[in-house]
């Protein structure tokens, strides 16, 4: 047998152990993750967060000189944060 063949044949071999575990992991489920869908341990209780007022996103900005290898360049920068109200 060449050793294409034989590379054929353990990819082949390889692929098809893959194939049949891939259902049963995906279905398996895991504590890993932060999101919503991430499982909490028997005594962990979710967290509940109540938002009485809406937020909005306050914004200050200004010029700034920077220098740079071509000269100075006039660049702007902006902060923002959010604010209740």
């Amino acid at each position: 047998m060449t050793r294409t063949g034989l590379i054929a044949i353990v990819c082949a071999a390889g692929f098809s152990v893959l194939a049949t575990a891939w259902p049963a992991a995906a279905q398996m489920p895991t504590a890993t993750g932060t999101g919503p869908t991430a499982i909490l341990p028997p005594s962990a209780r979710p967290r509940i967060e109540i938002n009485p007022r809406p937020a909005f996103r306050r914004c200050t900005s200004w010029y700034v000189i920077q220098y740079r290898p071509s000269g100075r360049v006039l660049f702007p920068e902006k902060h923002c944060w959010w604010q209740r109200g």
